[in-house]
């Protein structure tokens, strides 16, 4: 399986033939979805910085909202979320829970509240979760360092915090880190995980510039894409 970032809170996991695009973003983020077909699309909620789903080619499947899904013989599972109660009565988050090469991935959206513990049991299961890392407008650091504890991931992939060319205010990833108690650890080229190399103890992914395929770099290489693996714990 590989995992690369294409921005904000959107990823490209492929395996095999199957490709999975989460949360894909409008222009208005600060910058465009680099170019990306997929089989399945994750919408965790209706924000045009989360479901610019016809930017994504290939036709895919969009999944939104609650529920079980089961496509391209991939089982996801949607769970109902809040958002921050300053979005009002409107429009709730989707946690999806992804399971392929008996590997469970869990894209958290724009989680607004420490999931509650009746979800512990199933958010467990996921080896590799993605969590928001910027605040204000998602959870605290303090909250996502709470989240983080309830999951207990193998592989932690902060998304959703400030970067270059990001036209949203956010907090930077160091809000996170400093919560943790870590620095920026060095950082190495992109992340493939399998059943075999998931790490004994619980490591942090950070971001780089994508290269070359469809979810390559535009021109401008602050943009932040692709991926790094970095430990730090």
């Amino acid at each position: 399986m590989e995992i690369t970032w294409l921005g904000h809170s959107a990823f490209r996991i492929r395996s095999g033939d199957i490709v999975i695009v989460t949360d894909p973003f409008a222009d208005s983020v600060g910058f465009p979805l680099p170019q990306v077909k997929a089989n399945i699309v994750t919408v965790s909620h209706p924000h045009p910085h989360h479901a610019n789903s016809q930017a994504v080619q290939g036709s895919p499947r969009v999944l939104r909202g609650p529920g079980e899904y089961e496509s391209a013989g991939v089982h996801i599972l949607g769970l109902g979320s809040k958002l921050k109660p300053e979005a009002g009565p409107g429009p709730r988050n989707t946690i999806f829970i992804i399971t392929l090469e008996g590997i469970t991935l869990c894209h958290l959206g724009d989680l607004g509240e420490v999931p509650p513990a009746r979800f512990g049991e199933t958010l467990s299961r996921a080896q590799v979760l993605f969590i928001p890392a910027g605040g204000l407008c998602t959870i605290t650091a303090a909250q996502a360092v709470e989240a983080i504890a309830l999951v207990s991931p193998r592989i932690i992939i902060p998304m959703h915090y400030l970067t270059p060319g990001l036209a949203v205010q956010l907090n930077p990833l160091d809000s996170l880190l400093n919560e943790m108690g870590q620095r920026p650890p060095p950082s190495q080229p992109r992340l493939l995980v399998t059943r075999t190399n998931l790490p004994e103890e619980p490591r942090l992914v950070l971001r780089s510039e994508a290269s070359g395929g469809e979810a390559a770099s535009p021109p401008d290489s602050s943009l932040p894409l692709g991926m790094t693996f970095v430990a730090v714990f």
